[in-house]
């Protein structure tokens, strides 16, 4: 692993993920000529745990790692709301279209096929970076507030020290559907729990709710303590009623998809359904946002291990 390259000193923070160190090195030297501050890791283990110390602006990682490769470490970042906004250049060996639709599908931003040139890797890079800034101050998807306005939310009411609860909603199946049905049909559901989620917060919250859109299939809620359940249930609620609309007739008849997984082999996944964890400080206080949400995710992934929309609510004490 390598410090940051410092020689700009102003350039966004690039973490480079790849097991050949003599492409790491390649891509560390093209890109800090180019003013970017980078970091190298040399498999998904090691980039995941740079992630956590200090968050990139973007992640170039290559497919073919021992350990974690490239699928898996971008999966990763997209379950964890502290990451799920970091966006992902895929780099591949392979120019296959299974490759491409497999990293787009599981959220990457952007594919370079190896070998690459330095003025094609720079301008993708400089593309995604611009997105993202879009990005994180408001959804272009759904016109919500993006992953730093959202940041903000969560450290206003920690640093306030009043009563709140983050929820973390997130649709379970999302991958499969988008890879059976395709994006445009996503983007659609998406924009509808946006639309629902909205209704249901200005309906019970009023004033003193907000809703935000991390991208991809994660949003974030923030409610007075005493609305989140009220505002879970009515969100599980409405979103299954919502769900046979998005189906075919067949598909909705059987109850779940037939989808290829990475070896081409059928895999079945179930109807779309949404889990949703809860923080919220009826039992305990916060330090900062990380930690809020660490609680609501680790919510989350306990609900999600049940089949169907649920949710849950940390109602630990603080020790």
């Amino acid at each position: 692993m390598s410090d940051d390259t410092t020689g700009m000193g102003s350039g966004e923070r690039l973490l480079v993920v790849d097991d050949d160190p003599f492409i790491a090195r390649l891509l560390e030297i093209e890109l800090a000529a180019s003013g970017y501050l980078v970091r190298v890791a040399n498999d998904g283990e090691q980039a995941m745990t740079l992630v956590q110390e200090e968050a990139p602006d973007l992640v170039i990682t290559d497919v073919m790692m021992p350990h974690v490769d490239g699928f898996e470490l971008t999966r990763r970042l997209r379950e964890d709301p502290r990451t799920a906004g970091i966006p992902v250049i895929i780099l591949t060996a392979r120019g296959l279209s299974a490759d491409k639709l497999e990293g787009l599908s599981i959220g990457a931003d952007d594919y370079i096929v190896k070998p690459f040139d330095t003025p094609e890797l720079l301008a993708r890079v400089r593309g995604v970076l611009r997105r993202s800034k879009e990005m994180r101050d408001e959804s272009p998807l759904t016109g919500l507030p993006g992953n730093v306005r959202v940041q903000e939310e969560i450290e206003s009411k920690v640093s306030s020290g009043g009563a709140f609860a983050v929820l973390v909603v997130d649709i379970d199946h999302f991958r499969a559907f988008n890879d059976h049905y395709g994006f445009a049909r996503g983007d659609d559901v998406i924009r509808q729990l946006a639309h629902t989620a909205e209704g249901i917060i200005a309906d019970i919250a009023g004033d003193d709710g907000f809703l935000g859109h991390l991208g991809g299939d994660d949003f974030v809620v923030v409610v007075p303590p005493e609305a989140a359940a009220v505002v879970a249930d009515t969100l599980v609620s409405r979103f299954d009623a919502s769900v046979p609309d998005w189906y075919d007739q067949a598909d909705r008849e059987h109850g779940w998809i037939e989808v290829p997984n990475r070896k081409g082999d059928p895999q079945r996944f179930g109807l779309l359904s949404i889990s949703i964890g809860v923080a919220s400080t009826d039992r305990r206080t916060f330090a900062h946002f990380a930690e809020v949400v660490a609680v609501a995710n680790e919510m989350k992934t306990y609900t999600k291990a049940t089949s169907g929309s649920s949710w849950a609510i940390d109602r630990r004490a603080a020790t």
